[in-house]
């Protein structure tokens, strides 16, 4: 069956053959979030920020040890990392696995708001659970809209939702007046745990203190809910851009730059604690500093973004969230692909022909890149990438990965 029959199929599907078996709404007894992911993200940030805001988190994944964890307590602790760990205790949360599709889509259809913090390869299967529960929630409060924060580090997130979206309900259904597709940046940082610290207890999870999630405020159909933590801003795409040309690229470049300098580095802080990496990670973050201060001029400011570069410098310094170089530069061909931290980066820089020769060293010290978990591997993906780079070379990268013309690259013949 080719993809456009497919969706078709599941279209008729859900028009003609969905009954669910739940006649009528639950009553407004409090707040709940429905939460697709109850990874690190979910459980540390997310899940965390709305149960201490009053509302109960109902988290919907596939692993079922961690649902049946979640089930059985009904709270799970935050281990905030920093000069000294302080414990988080999240209460009024409880799972559903993601195979019980019926009790999946009545959560929805019942839900107060609805998150997704899944990660891309996921999204389309919560997205055809979520398609059942808006028509389960459009039959029986047909007023009632639904706003669906969008919990992943992908550009254009709200477009690429409702592309997904509409192929899984009928024609005609009111998307744009009763569903909000709430993009947001993700900024905070949680490190790949030790297998002894998953093996003692599966539900607590590690987190640095930063704990502010910047959402969308012109996509929201209903009030914004009032929790601490949430950060509205009316120009979305410029904050999703700092994140991805700032964050994410001086995270990645402390992981290259370290990897290049001593491949027996594990940690980010060992890597930030060389002066000569440090200020080679802080050269390029402002780099990308002023790309972004071209491009959002009414948004930002010089000052404003050297501070936030200097404060993200000190974050990823933090020894006791023990964030490694492994995690934070693997996964090479997203990493590095056209539209993501270091080759956006170049993009925007010639476009507005602007310098981009640090980040450009950077993206090619990603092309070295072969650090390894805690059990020496890799992800299959980076292996593959590897080799292409040493039987194709850099430009090949270049080419095929960043999608960038070599012959306006300058600076490619030396550094290539």
């Amino acid at each position: 069956m080719n993809k456009e029959n497919e969706i078709l199929h599941n279209k008729n599907q859900i028009e003609t053959n969905f009954n669910p078996p739940f006649r009528g709404l639950r009553g407004s007894v409090g707040h709940k979030l429905v939460l697709f992911g109850a990874g690190k993200i979910g459980r540390s940030f997310i899940g965390q920020l709305f149960s201490r805001g009053g509302y109960e988190v109902v988290f919907i994944d596939v692993y079922k040890p961690v649902i049946d964890a979640l089930n059985e307590r009904n709270n799970y602790n935050v281990i905030i990392k920093s000069d000294k760990d302080e414990v988080l205790n999240i209460k009024n949360v409880r799972g559903v696995l993601a195979a019980d599709f019926e009790v999946v889509i009545h959560e929805i259809a019942t839900a107060d708001i609805v998150a997704v913090s899944i990660g891309q390869q996921g999204l389309p299967s919560a997205i055809s659970l979520i398609a059942k529960g808006l028509l389960l929630r459009h039959k029986e409060m047909y007023n009632s809209p639904l706003d669906i924060i969008i919990a992943e580090n992908l550009r254009n997130a709200a477009d690429y939702f409702r592309k997904e979206l509409i192929q899984f309900l009928p024609t005609g259904f009111p998307i744009d007046k009763l569903v909000g597709l709430v993009e947001t940046s993700i900024g905070k940082m949680v490190p790949i745990m030790l297998k002894k610290d998953m093996e003692a207890d599966i539900l607590q999870v590690f987190a640095e203190p930063y704990n502010n999630l910047i959402l969308d405020k012109l996509a929201f159909k209903n009030p914004i809910p009032a929790i601490e933590g949430l950060s509205p801003k009316e120009n979305m795409k410029a904050w999703v851009d700092r994140k991805l040309f700032i964050h994410n690229l001086g995270h990645a470049t402390t992981a290259y730059l370290g990897y290049k300098y001593n491949p027996d580095f594990v940690f980010l802080h060992e890597a930030l604690a060389v002066q000569e990496i440090k200020n080679s990670v802080r050269e390029t973050m402002l780099q990308a500093a002023d790309i972004l201060l071209k491009k959002y001029p009414d948004e930002f400011t010089l000052e404003a973004l050297t501070t936030h570069t200097d404060d993200l410098i000190s974050r990823f310094q933090n020894r006791a969230l023990g964030d490694t170089i492994y995690r934070v530069g693997c996964d090479l061909k997203r990493k590095l692909s056209a539209e993501d931290r270091l080759s956006g980066a170049i993009h925007l820089a010639l476009e507005f022909k602007m310098p981009y020769d640090k980040i450009l060293d950077a993206f090619i010290a990603g092309c070295a890149f072969k650090a390894t978990d805690e059990a020496e591997n890799r992800l299959k993906d980076d292996i593959d990438f590897s080799n292409k780079v040493e039987e194709y070379g850099i430009k090949w990268a270049l080419a095929e990965i960043a999608k960038l013309e070599i012959k306006k690259i300058t600076l490619c013949e030396t550094l290539c």
